[in-house]
């Protein structure tokens, strides 16, 4: 078994592992690091899922990386544009020639006494296992299965005689031109694949159990692109990320203060956008509050334009039954399908599935707390690059990859070997590390930390606030706990 030391050692070569070597090679840089990625590609995310009009659900300008400016007009951007901005961003700081492809992590065992993690990793081209030795690991793989999405176990679906597919597993053979599509879900990935198959294929009807909210806004950044025109490229980006979070931060606390004021609007929005062609309070009027789950976005009203055409159609009820020839719904209706696509949700899987022991001890997800929403507790230097549910993913990612480059820069100016949140305080309450009501959500939470009821245990989801405690705080706060290693 090979073996080899690292200072740094990353897990992941998506948005959040390109962003996180960025970081330490620019402010830590004289530590040694790779990046070990599962796949044979980077890119994470963009890379695997490949359903048509894969697009984001939240503006480039704050989903991009703070470090390098998003060039491109639209600032709700399609998939390949977003993998070809990760790749870029990749080959122009040399970071892509430091990741090991074809590394799937398996296991990470912490001894204190030698104050270094030793990492097991599955060869995918040799099966070998190879062991790697760093002295802190930094896990940027996400929070999902990138193996399987959730598909729930519909009756009869052995009987129908078309195909159907999981938009996470979508393949180039998938064929829909022409032919009658039932997309069965309503969040973020059914109300872009809608509009987008409604362009081939006969017909395609959106079938929801319940509906979610859904807010239009311009594909284009109008203000964005007057910057750029105007001033150099990267005042003009910070200027316009700038201008988008704070946007994003009132519209999220708008909602979450006057929750039945924003659903009015919210709703009465997409009522002047069908224009009376569909039941808005049937369709489009959620049972839960705003943010309770993720808005979905909609660029340009793509969705209600496909509504209004009448080249797609909502229907709101329970499957019975999958036929040979559709499905049968609790009301009795049958919808005609020759292609059904379960846009059912994601399968969340914490730390990519790898098993973590602490001197011996597995360590069990559930039993532990999320120190500020990037590291554990009593599990000595591991950080987590975790971004946020109800803005862009990067901005939290970003923020957590400045801290620990803090910190090992701390660590070393100390001669610390050894980081580690410590739960001294028994006032603290545990509570679900995600506070959302979404189905993926609630089908996992169990299985992964806690958060606090009380900094710095609690999760604020909070933009401004998260920049100060992690850039201006103090590191030795009286629950992290720096020790020195005996050599």
């Amino acid at each position: 078994m090979t073996q080899e030391h690292l200072d740094v050692l990353i897990v992941g070569a998506g948005i959040s592992g390109i962003g996180a070597a960025y970081h330490l090679q620019t402010l830590c840089p004289g530590k040694t690091w790779a990046i070990l990625e599962g796949r044979e590609a980077l890119g994470g995310t963009w890379d695997l899922f490949r359903y048509p009009g894969i697009r984001s659900d939240s503006d480039m300008y704050t989903l991009g990386y703070s470090f390098r400016p998003w060039t491109n007009p639209k600032a709700i951007a399609d998939g390949p544009s977003i993998l070809d901005y990760l790749r870029d961003t990749a080959a122009a700081y040399g970071i892509d020639r430091k990741i090991r492809y074809g590394h799937k992590v398996e296991r990470a065992s912490w001894s204190t006494e030698a104050a270094r993690w030793t990492v097991e990793a599955r060869d995918a081209s040799t099966g070998e296992l190879r062991r790697f030795t760093c002295s802190f690991l930094f896990m940027c793989a996400g929070y999902y299965d990138y193996d399987e999405g959730h598909s729930p176990e519909f009756p009869g679906r052995e009987r129908f005689q078309g195909r159907v597919v999981h938009p996470q597993h979508w393949t180039p053979d998938v064929e829909y031109e022409g032919k009658r599509v039932v997309v069965i879900g309503s969040g973020a990935t059914a109300v872009t694949l809608v509009p987008e198959l409604s362009k081939r294929a006969a017909h395609v009807t959106m079938l929801q159990r319940s509906p979610s909210y859904v807010v239009t806004i311009p594909e284009r950044d109008r203000v964005a692109n007057w910057l750029r025109a105007r001033l150099p490229l990267r005042s003009a980006y910070a200027l316009t990320r700038g201008k988008n979070v704070l946007l994003s931060m009132a519209f999220y606390n708008y909602c979450r203060r006057f929750p039945e004021h924003a659903t009015r609007f919210m709703v009465g929005t997409v009522r002047r956008e069908l224009r009376g062609k569909l039941d808005v309070t049937k369709h489009f009027t959620p049972r839960y509050k705003p943010w309770d789950q993720r808005v979905c976005l909609v660029p340009d009203g793509d969705l209600f334009e496909a509504l209004r055409s009448g080249r797609a159609s909502v229907v709101t009820d329970q499957i019975e039954t999958f036929t040979e020839t559709g499905i049968r719904l609790r009301s009795g209706e049958e919808l005609p399908a020759d292609v059904i696509v379960t846009a059912t949700g994601l399968k969340l899987k914490f730390l990519g599935g790898m098993a973590v022991e602490v001197d011996g001890r597995l360590v069990e997800p559930s039993k532990t707390m999320a120190y500020k929403g990037m590291m554990i507790s009593d599990v000595p230097n591991l950080a987590l690059a975790i971004g946020y549910t109800n803005a862009s993913w990067t901005l939290k990612v970003d923020l957590t990859c400045e801290y620990v480059c803090r910190l090992l820069n701390h660590m070393d100016a100390r001669g610390y070997t050894t980081c580690v949140p410590r739960r001294r305080d028994p006032s603290v309450k545990e509570e679900p590390l995600l506070d959302f009501s979404s189905g993926y959500v609630q089908r996992a939470v169990d299985a992964f930390p806690r958060q606090g009821s009380i900094a710095p245990w609690k999760l604020h989801q909070n933009y401004a606030f998260d920049m100060m405690q992690l850039r201006h705080s103090p590191l030795e706060d009286g629950t992290m706990e720096f020790t020195t290693a005996r050599r």
